[in-house]
This record gives C-alpha cells, sequence and structure tokens, in this order.
C-alpha cells in the first residue's frame, strides 16, 4: 500500500502543477477586445478560438484526475490502522527509565531512597 501512495502523490502534484500552468496560458475575459483589433490570434497552433476550447477542455480534464487522486489520497490515510494515545505517549513509554543501582557498601542511600519512597505515597 506504501508504493500505491507513492504514486498516486506523485501524480496528484504533476496534475496540480499542470493545472497551475494552464490557468496561467489561458486568456481572461477581457482578451477577447484586443484579439478583435488584430493581435494575430488567428494564426495560432489552435486557430483562433480553437486554443480556448483545447486549453478549457484540458483543464476539465486535470481537475477531475486531481479529485480522484484527492478521493485516492484521503482513502489511503484513512485505512491505516489507528493508533491508541498521543505520540507523544508512546515516546514516553518506548523509553527505558533507569534507575541508579546501590553501591554493595552504601545502606544508607537504600534506607534513605526507601524512606522516601514511603512518605511520596498518599494516604
Amino acid at each position: 500500500m506504501n508504493w500505491f501512495f507513492s504514486v498516486v502523490l506523485t501524480v496528484h502534484i504533476l496534475v496540480a502543477l499542470a493545472i497551475i500552468g494552464l490557468v496561467l496560458m489561458q486568456h481572461g475575459k477581457g482578451a477577447d477586445m484586443g484579439a478583435a483589433f488584430g493581435s494575430g490570434a488567428s494564426g495560432s497552433l489552435f486557430g483562433s478560438s480553437g486554443s480556448a476550447n483545447f486549453l478549457s477542455r484540458t483543464t476539465g480534464v486535470l481537475a477531475a484526475v486531481f479529485f480522484v487522486t484527492s478521493l485516492a489520497l484521503a482513502y489511503v490515510a484513512s485505512s491505516k490502522p489507528k493508533t491508541t494515545g498521543s505520540v507523544m505517549e508512546e515516546t514516553v513509554q518506548s523509553q527505558a527509565v533507569s534507575q541508579p543501582v546501590p553501591a554493595a557498601g552504601d545502606s544508607s542511600a537504600a534506607s534513605a531512597g526507601a524512606g522516601s519512597k514511603a512518605k511520596d505515597v498518599p494516604k
């Protein structure tokens, strides 16, 4: 499932960049007035109106692909196993607690440690 997520994410990013490029290439509604005075749009690769149709259709198709990849990414993210607790609890539990070992001849440290534990316990 990890490779599927990587492929869908890569396609999603590429489609997003392509949509951005296509939207920036399209002319606004105000550009039609300039074309009426001979801006040379009729001599383009797609003709005078073919460019707008091709770019708008391609943008629509890429928007549909973007929508499908968004749904696929949401499905993959929701199908991962859920963990209980928070991330902080998991890191605290995963760390081993080390307690100092009293020296063999040091009985005062052991009795002080036992006495302090007895005081900390609520009654």
